[in-house]
């Protein structure tokens, strides 16, 4: 799987996992941050990123310091599974 087929994939697991009510893959920006100003993400959902990739992509993060690089955007989170996934 190529990145942006992953980014595209991200989006929709992202919407699905967290059940975003109004939000689409569309809405979505790439490289937005998903906490604070962007997407508006909080810490009950950075639980639910950590259990998507690692249901979705069997990626466990390393360290706790990690998920802020992660978990940035949808780009940081699909360079992430390329670079560490099966």
């Amino acid at each position: 799987m190529n990145r942006d087929e992953l980014i595209a994939q991200l989006k929709r697991q992202i919407i699905e996992q967290l059940n975003l009510q109004n939000v689409t893959a569309a809405d979505i920006k790439t490289d937005d941050p998903l906490f604070g100003e962007g997407l508006g993400l909080d810490s009950i959902d950075a639980l639910e990123l950590i259990v998507l990739m690692q249901q979705q992509y069997k990626i466990k993060l390393a360290n706790a310091e990690e998920g802020p690089k992660v978990f940035k955007s949808v780009g940081t989170m699909a360079d992430y599974i390329l670079t560490h996934g099966q």
